[in-house]
């Protein structure tokens, strides 16, 4: 198998995404985590343009990679300017990195129209520095920069922009679909084209506003580059860039090339998160291969066959990611959704009972609920047809108060009744607003019997109307993420009254989590016992 190299670029071109941004810790985190799972280079960013990427550079410097090159990226002298004096290439080389990234124009166009110079200046910029930079002791890659867009203006000045920059002692030439707007039969004509005429390898580097940046990545590594950049969860500027998730995927799995280490592949799904999370962005759910979505079945149909048979309805094993299949429970369910959503409860031998299951749910969703996110609110359902459910609680009244005061300081208070057992409790809690404040009553109210309802919190918190013709009168449903510290789980509630809403999702929350921990704890005992009476045997 052929080894392609893996450039990441999510620490400088990812971060020019709308709405990313990376500390310098969250930089050096991932620098880490990139690490481990073998990518072979990590793009740290622009010493030269703000002082985060330069104090990057200086703590990167102190940590130990085994696996990966940290590159830092500049731009070639400017026009005009000796480059033994340009500040920018300056920075590069104070930035200590072993490798450097030059990216200049390979576009007349470009060259004449947005830098304003003339095309042999242009060529004498990108040899000059990447020359003086190789004098200097560092490797260098060049990024050609509008190369393909460049190719179709000007092909021999393109092509005279890559040539020159490998004989100026560049270590690989990247091809750059700057703007976005090449296919993929292009790329792979043109690619095949460069590869053909250098004597240094090729890499590509593709925008993603065709929306088909991994597509294009994997057309030219079928030509004959030998390094794809792009970004995790394709991050970057407009449309992004190519998904190195779905690159490293399709070239392992599908192609058969080698890359990153051995088992970084279950490792994606875990990646891709952590950067979400990094830069506080909701998970994009239909995402190929790590998305929520990726492997989720909703259709009767198609969970009948992957109940039977996986790869009627999935490319590949989920597990081979790190992701995980999901069935979804809708009212466009059938009989298999039921059976496999509540496989563990062995209950598939009850037609009966499943039908009734059925009937509850496709019920409850014309109400407006929706089990799909919702596994939380599904179990209890389940329980309760079956007749095993048994509240821990129950609500006797509530009560949320909400007084701006003199100073536009906004107070909300929440009051709750329960009964626990024989008891009834009666707790007052202020919070940030009525749900907040209803969860610090109810976390008043029970956390003295059930003190595991401590190590739960609430994660996101989504409200969304369901008959909008009614205006302010309109229903709504609540969405509630919990999470404790080994799952996370879903729960809904609907009402015309959003409060009421929040509240049944809240307490399906809480209800959950106690049976849940009742369930391991019953499952923890009964092993205990069979180990025991192995022993007497």
């Amino acid at each position: 198998m052929r080894r392609i190299e893996i450039y990441d670029t999510t620490l400088r071109d990812g971060a020019q995404g709308e709405g990313v941004s990376f500390s310098a810790y969250d930089k050096l985190l991932l620098t880490r985590r990139l690490n481990e799972l073998g990518f072979d280079y990590i793009e740290g960013g622009y010493p030269a343009s703000n002082d985060k990427d330069f104090e990057y550079f200086q703590k990167v410097a102190q940590i130990p990679l085994d696996r990966s090159t940290v590159v830092a990226f500049g731009m070639t002298r400017r026009k005009g300017l000796d480059v033994a004096q340009d500040s920018g290439i300056k920075s590069l080389l104070e930035a200590g990195t072993k490798v450097v990234t030059i990216v200049g124009k390979a576009s007349a166009f470009q060259a004449e129209q947005v830098l304003r110079t003339t095309r042999e200046e242009n060529l004498a910029m990108i040899t000059d520095t990447i020359s003086y930079i190789r004098s200097q002791g560092r490797e260098v890659i060049f990024d050609a920069e509008h190369f393909f867009d460049g190719y179709k203006y000007d092909s021999d000045y393109a092509l005279t922009a890559v040539r020159l920059a490998a004989e100026a002692g560049a270590k690989m030439v990247v091809l750059c679909d700057t703007n976005g707007g090449s296919m993929p039969e292009e790329v792979a004509e043109i690619t095949r084209k460069v590869v053909e005429l250098l004597p240094v390898p090729v890499g590509i580097h593709c925008h993603n506003d065709c929306d088909v940046a991994v597509a294009n990545s994997l057309a030219a590594v079928d030509a004959g580059a030998s390094q794809v950049q792009g970004t995790i969860n394709g991050f970057g500027e407009r449309c992004g860039n190519a998904d190195l998730i779905s690159v490293i995927a399709n070239l392992r799995l599908k192609k058969g090339y080698e890359v990153l280490t051995p088992d970084a592949l279950r490792h994606l799904t875990a990646l891709s998160r952590f950067v979400y999370e990094m830069v506080n962005m909701p998970y994009r759910n239909n995402q190929p291969y790590v998305g929520r979505s990726a492997f989720a079945h909703k259709g009767g149909m198609h969970v009948s066959g992957v109940s039977r048979v996986p790869q009627s309805y999935e490319h590949i094993d989920p597990q081979l990611v790190g992701n995980e299949r999901r069935i979804l429970v809708s009212e466009l369910s059938g009989r298999s959704n039921i059976m496999a959503a509540t496989a563990k409860l062995n209950i598939q031998a009850d037609p009966k009972l499943l039908e009734r299951i059925l009937a509850k749910v496709v019920a409850r969703e014309h109400a407006g609920y929706q089990y799909e996110a919702a596994q939380g609110s599904f179990d209890l359902l389940v329980k309760q047809c079956l007749g095993t459910f048994k509240p821990h609680f129950e609500r006797l009244a509530y009560r949320v108060n909400i007084e701006t005061e003199s100073d536009g300081r906004i107070v909300t208070e929440a009051t709750v009744k329960i009964r626990v057992g024989n008891e009834i409790r009666h707790e007052v809690a202020e919070g940030d607003g009525p749900v907040n404040a209803l969860d610090a009553a109810m976390r008043k109210a029970l956390n003295g019997t059930f003190p595991n309802l401590a190590k739960m919190h609430l994660v996101d918190y989504k409200v969304r109307v369901i008959n909008s013709e009614a205006g302010t009168a309109a229903g709504v449903r609540v969405m509630i993420e919990s999470r404790d510290e080994t799952d996370s789980w879903g729960t809904v509630g609907v009402s015309e009254n959003i409060i009421e809403a929040s509240w049944i999702a809240l307490a399906d929350s809480y209800e959950y989590k106690l049976c849940k921990d009742e369930e391991r704890e019953q499952q923890a005992r009964e092993k205990v016992e069979n180990v025991g009476a192995s022993r007497e045997r």
